[in-house]
């Protein structure tokens, strides 16, 4: 049974890793799975190519509107011939309902990966074609309950289906933990703070660094590694030097090692303004580790407050500096009961193959109910 993956872009993002986790694990259960980008890959060719799965590219510019990629598309759907289209992200939402349409994909699937996706006028275009798909996806209750009310999909036609995790990726070990410390320049005695996402504004990291620079105006010194890329890093950058927190703050650029990452870390820490539901908060439960983050999209479905972690209102840099603190002063012993816990929680909810066993059933339910054979 042939389905197709439609995505905006193929990037080191939390909505492409589901993407190729989800498209990899259908290719080893036996389905016929393609993957289109609108924009050029960026990553994941490499893993798409050896589970071999074809990959094609629209060769869209970012931000350029091209009508012609309805046509490519159009186009790429008669050659291929799919009986599933499912399509992540805004623009490959959209895209992926015209072009499925009218190219007749007897059944288009679309997945909004994050409450917030460009305000108003795009809940509006979303609202407005909804009937061209047949369902939409999402990966938190608490976002599907957002999209709901605003109208952007009727009750009716939304599932929730998380993100699903690696689990055997993010195991702590020990030895690997000391050596890797002295790596990223942490003293033994140092609290070490990880943060992953894009440098852009959704992740809020400059309320992230009043933070930290409170925490030191209260003796609590800590060091901060943030991991990612993005528009924001002079800014940022510029920032920690005026907060006079330079010698405590690092930014490491893109990194391919997050396992190691966190297994070096004491506890992570997510300021963002907006979420769908965080790959990497799930990522640092995995690996054992506490969890600070803001009370945003699906961060509650995941965070048991005071259980695994705790979190705290969305752009509140005294509140986000008072859980950090708070967690850094509690004993390691209960912080690693914490991270035990926590672990525990994603094993029993979100390991990928579960995750899988639910977009499966998603894909024959719909298949029966257009009376195509599974």
């Amino acid at each position: 049974m042939r389905t197709i993956f439609l995505t905006t872009g193929l990037a080191y993002g939390g909505a492409e890793t589901q993407l190729v986790n989800l498209a990899t694990r259908l290719k080893k259960r036996g389905w016929d799975v393609r993957v289109i980008s609108m924009l050029p890959p960026q990553a994941f060719t490499e893993e798409l190519q050896a589970a071999g799965i074809p990959l094609a590219t629209l060769n869209m510019r970012r931000g350029v509107p091209d009508p012609r990629a309805v046509f490519k598309l159009v186009a790429i759907f008669r050659q291929w011939r799919p009986r599933i289209l499912t399509t992540f992200m805004f623009h490959a939402n959209l895209l992926g309902r015209i072009a499925g349409r009218l190219g007749g994909v007897p059944i288009i699937v679309s997945s909004i990966r994050n409450e917030n996706f460009g305000g108003p006028r795009r809940d509006q275009v979303l609202r407005l074609t909804d009937w061209m798909g047949d369902v939409t996806t999402t990966n938190s209750r608490l976002a599907a309950d957002s999209l709901v009310k605003r109208g952007v999909v009727p009750a009716a036609r939304i599932r929730v289906i998380p993100n699903g995790l690696v689990l055997d990726k993010f195991l702590p070990n020990g030895s690997d933990r000391t050596s890797f410390r002295q790596q990223l320049g942490i003293a033994e005695d140092d609290f070490l703070w990880l943060s992953v996402g894009r440098l852009e504004e959704q992740k809020d990291y400059p309320t992230l660094l009043q933070a930290l620079q409170i925490l030191g105006h209260k003796g609590q010194k800590a060091q901060l590694r943030v991991a990612g890329q993005g528009p924001l890093l002079e800014n940022l950058q510029r920032q920690a030097a005026d907060l006079g927190i330079s010698d405590r703050v690092v930014f490491l650029g893109l990194r391919r090692d997050i396992p190691l990452l966190l297994n070096a870390a004491d506890g992570f820490v997510l300021s963002s303004a907006w979420e769908g539901l965080p790959n990497v908060v799930m990522e640092a439960m995995a690996a054992a580790k506490p969890v600070v983050a803001t009370s945003v999209g699906g961060v509650p479905e995941l965070v048991q407050e005071g259980v695994s972690g705790y979190m705290v209102p969305p752009r509140n840099a005294e509140a986000l500096a008072a859980a950090m603190g708070k967690m850094m002063a509690i004993p390691e012993a209960e912080r690693k009961v914490m991270g035990q816990a926590g672990r525990a929680h994603i094993e029993a909810n979100y390991s990928l193959d579960r995750v899988v066993d639910r977009w499966d059933e998603l894909y024959e339910n719909l298949l029966k109910r257009k009376g195509i054979e599974v």
